[in-house]
């Protein structure tokens, strides 16, 4: 059996960290009601074309999903929320800042009326402070956080190329759930989680923090390379791709020195000898690897360090991910269907040795609206999909 199976969770949901928690839910069991605009619903659907033309980044967060479309701003549609909460195990949603309170859909109020329930709230940077009432998205947050300044090069800071405080939210999200409902089940009753994209990126900014409260300098930004381990950065071969060889210890560095680069006179020298002594000279230090690097083939290069102990890696592209080896011999690709038809998903990396995660079908807007309310007894369905009006 999967781990969540008769769990119900009703999410009113959009863009990325939300479904990105109710998805993994979904994976592991749960039965996950996703409640939809009619007009269009989750703006996620309209992001682009890329899957057959349907948007990706909703075809990567959505499957497994029941879709029900109700228009919460009339009375029938708020009503048929209520009765499909009444009867839920987990409630979420990522509106904007108090949009859930004021349709009556809070998630004290939801406690109070259901003890058991465990309601999540999800927003940009949490329920109080100065920051409240304030919307928020991935790149905002990336600026506020300071994760940005931290990101890039030299001469610019960047962002990165995913959006680490929508999808760090949501994995928050998602653990905490499945310890609230692990409490429910020692009888603690319901829970009310408050999960911010603030706080998310907060915490995962610990070394820059922390290195800067305590030396009052926050580390160099270094593109691809480490602002406080030197080697670790991208090397050219003879053939390409590019390989990233990551030295841990100085240990590491004797072997690298003396195996790999033929220099043994660099493994005890007193401006490489250790890690601090390598990041003061960093350029140095990249500059002898590489000029060895440069000329060997990526599959002698790649022996020789891993006979040495030295980890690597290839800078693939999005293609390299894509018919990467590992995946394929995994057996890590899954037919998921949608309503273009079936296409490939990777499995989720949560991995049962007994049970596969259930990789279910991508839904059309409003695709369960009639069945799932009429399992519930929620008559107000606030119209058939194209009916209702914006949230």
């Amino acid at each position: 059996m999967h781990a969540l199976d008769g769990i119900v969770v009703v999410s009113v949901e959009q863009a990325v960290a939300a479904p990105l928690a109710t998805r993994h839910l979904a994976d592991l069991g749960a039965r996950v009601i996703k409640i939809e605009r009619p007009d269009g619903g989750d703006f996620a659907r309209g992001y682009d074309e890329a899957v057959r033309g349907m948007a990706s980044h909703f075809v990567w967060l959505n499957r497994g999903k029941e879709s029900v479309a109700i228009d919460l701003k009339t009375d029938e549609g708020r009503a048929a929320l209520a009765e499909l909460v009444a009867h839920a195990d987990v409630f979420v949603q990522n509106l904007a800042p108090g949009a859930a309170a004021r349709l009556g859909f809070g998630a004290e109020a939801l406690c109070a009326a259901h003890p058991d329930l465990i309601a999540v709230e999800m927003s940009g940077y949490g329920g109080s402070g100065p920051y409240r009432d304030r919307r928020a998205y991935d790149l905002l947050i990336q600026g506020e956080t300071g994760l940005a300044s931290v990101t890039g090069t030299a001469a610019s800071p960047a962002k990165t190329g995913i959006p680490v405080a929508d999808i760090g939210a949501g994995m928050y999200a998602f653990s905490a759930v499945l310890a609230a409902l692990l409490r429910r089940e020692r009888g603690a009753g319901g829970a009310h989680l408050e999960i911010s994209m603030f706080d998310a990126v907060t915490e995962w900014m610990g070394h820059p923090l922390y290195t800067t409260l305590h030396t009052g300098t926050p580390p160099p930004r270094a593109a691809l390379g480490h602002p406080a381990i030197v080697p670790y950065d991208a090397y050219p071969t003879a053939d390409g791709p590019d390989l990233l060889i990551g030295v841990q210890n100085d240990r590491q560095w004797r072997q690298l020195a003396r195996d790999v680069l033929g220099r043994p006179d660099l493994a005890e020298a007193p401006d490489y000898a250790t890690n601090v002594a390598r990041c003061r000279h960093r350029a140095t230090v990249d500059a002898v690897i590489a000029e060895v690097t440069a000329g060997l083939p990526t599959a002698e290069l790649v022996s020789a360090l891993d006979a040495a102990g030295i980890t690597n890696a290839a800078l693939h592209t999005v293609h390299g991910l894509a018919g990467h080896p590992q995946l394929a011999a995994r057996d890590r690709w899954r037919a998921v269907d949608t309503p273009v038809g079936p296409i490939d998903a990777v499995l989720p990396p949560i991995n049962f040795a007994d049970v596969e995660a259930r990789m279910g079908s991508v839904p059309a807007l409003g695709e369960h609206t009639r069945d799932v309310l009429a399992e519930f007894g929620a008559d107000g369905r606030g119209g058939p999909p194209g009916e209702g009006s914006e949230r």
